[in-house]
């Protein structure tokens, strides 16, 4: 029968197979990166998200369950095309902006399905496997903030070939990961248990 519990060991399946592909892709993004702040905050979150795959494991047992991945197709995908993006962009002066753009889709797939999962556990009576997911969300909300903060800071500028002595305004008015749509995800806050609005 499929119940809430069944989609909710699938999805935590597909996460955990996900954060274990991003382990082993953030030391490249690293590596591609010329700029100091991005290596920092990238091997940072790496950090992160080793944790996050040990919580993840924790939150199998919570549920008696025995820590599996399933192929998440969505991540495949994105790294895939972020290393596309990290060979393209090899020396230019777009590489960093490229390679946060390309981060922030892995981040923003992921705060999706933590908001789902953590919603879904409570639902399952589970406050411990919540609250572990929620630690988890709050956490790739906080990555993504800080690639924001350096996109605006002086990537973008950067890939348009101006200066950080231009100014904030300008730098700022280039948006996220060169992404409009991502802008909004700044203020994204929590406003009751499990989920997410601007």
């Amino acid at each position: 029968m499929k119940t809430l519990k069944v989609l909710f060991l699938d999805e935590l399946a597909d996460i955990y197979d996900a954060e274990r592909r991003t382990v082993k892709a953030l030391p490249k993004m690293a590596k591609a990166a010329t700029c100091d702040k991005l290596k920092r905050a990238i091997l940072a979150h790496l950090k992160e998200t080793e944790g996050h795959v040990t919580k993840l494991e924790k939150v199998f047992q919570l549920f008696d369950e025995k820590a599996k991945g399933k192929t998440c197709k969505a991540t495949v995908g994105l790294l895939e095309e972020g290393d596309e993006i990290a060979a393209d962009f090899k020396g230019s002066r777009a590489i960093n902006a490229a390679l946060i753009s390309a981060a922030q889709k892995v981040e923003h797939h992921e705060m999706a399905a933590y908001g789902c999962l953590h919603e879904w556990a409570g639902l399952l009576e589970n406050k411990e496997a919540a609250d572990l997911l929620l630690e988890i969300l709050s956490e790739e909300i906080a990555a993504n903030d800080s690639l924001t903060e350096l996109a605006r800071a002086s990537s973008n500028a950067e890939a348009l070939g101006e200066s950080e002595e231009k100014g904030s305004d300008e730098t700022t008015d280039s948006g996220l990961g060169n992404s409009r749509l991502g802008i909004r995800v700044v203020g994204i806050r929590r406003n009751r248990v499990g989920s997410l609005s601007r």
